[in-house]
Formats: structure tokens, sequence, C-alpha cells
């Protein structure tokens, strides 16, 4: 049986086969069974590279870290990780740079990982402990964001909507108004941030249903 680790756009852990291209972590999830205890252990969600220098892994070992897996990096993003600042060093200075511009901080003001880890805690979870979510125009949204429709997740990428899954994207044949307001899930700042230039790595299928 699959572990419950599979991370969907809304921040979810699903048990699914699928595995996905980054790994992630919110800290000790689950108990010596192998179940999942809480949704997270703490404010620092990170994405990982699913290998880095030879580390081998026994998924969710004792007093281990709960090893999550995301379809890609705009997944993770949606669901309100950051690029892990030790296996995605350089991923993680450039979303840093990116975040600075999104909320108007200049080089010289101080920005730890923890103010970004308290500012997206904030965006993407409620008080109710459930996924924050935002209303904006269609048309207003940068590629990379999530927007929930129809009861499933779909991205916006160049122009067009893809429906997302565990293995990747579909197409949509349906067409939304650029004026028409839609429910966000990816969190405030990352959508500015995608607005100021940062773009988020997508899974292979994208290509594939474009070229299909």
């Amino acid at each position: 049986m699959p572990l419950q680790n599979k991370v969907d756009p809304w921040g979810n852990l699903v048990a699914v086969k699928a595995r996905g291209e980054y790994l992630g972590n919110r800290g000790i999830l689950h108990d010596k069974e192998k179940n999942i205890l809480k949704p997270w252990a703490h404010k620092k969600w990170v994405i990982c590279e699913l290998s880095f220098k030879g580390i081998k892994r026994r998924l969710f070992s004792d007093n281990k870290y709960s090893e999550l897996f995301f379809l890609d990096e705009a997944t993770a993003l949606a669901a309100g990780h950051k690029p892990c600042a030790h296996c995605r060093r350089a991923r993680y200075s450039e979303f840093k740079k990116f975040w600075r511009q999104a909320n108007g901080l200049s080089e010289l003001e101080s920005l730890s990982s923890e103010q970004m880890d308290s500012q997206l805690h904030k965006e993407r979870v409620s008080s109710e402990r459930t996924k924050k979510t935002f209303e904006a125009s269609y048309g207003s949204l940068p590629d990379g964001t999530f927007i929930e429709l129809n009861n499933g997740a779909h991205l916006v990428w160049e122009n067009n909507i893809y429906r997302w899954s565990y293995q990747g994207y579909s197409r949509v044949e349906d067409s939304i108004a650029k004026n028409q307001l839609v429910k966000v899930i990816t969190p405030k700042t990352i959508v500015r941030m995608y607005s100021s230039g940062f773009k988020p790595f997508v899974h292979k299928s994208i290509r594939d249903v474009q070229l299909g």
C-alpha cells in the first residue's frame, strides 16, 4: 500500500502510487507504523531534489522527516512550499530575489528564511487549518498559477489551462473569459513572484499535451 505522502496543489497528503519530480519536507509527520498523524510539524515547508549527493533514504524512518513528493515544482509552490536552501541553493537564491521584488524589498533590507516561512504559512493555511485561497480575474493570473475549477486543480500556462493529476496534465477544452473570477490556489506572494518573472518548473506532460 502506498504511503500517504503525495502532495496535491492544495497541500493535501494523499496515498497514491504516483511519485513525481520533487521531494518535500514539513518535518516528522508519521508514527512507527508509517501513518500520517498531522499535515505539518513546523512552518518550514521545503522543496528538495529527488537525488542529492548520492544520499539514500528509507521512507518514513523512525525519527526522520516524512518524505513528501510533488508532481512538479509548480505543484509544490501552489501547496505553499519553497526551494530548499541546502540541496537547491541556486534555486533558493533565485526564489529569494524574486520574493524581494514581489514584496517591494530592497537588497539592503534583511530577509530570512524564517520570515518567508511565516508569511507563506499565513497565505497557505486558514485559521481553520484548511487551504487558504483567494479570488482574482482569470486574465490577471500569470503562468504557473493554479486555479480551482469543477472541483479540480488547473494550471495556467501559456494562454491555456491544464487539468492537474498525480500523473501529469491534460488538456481542457473549455475556455474562460479573462474577466471571470476564479478561485486561486497558489499563495498570493508566489503569484506576485510569477508576475515579476519567476517561472516554476512544470511536469513534462505539459509539452506532451501541447504537441499532441
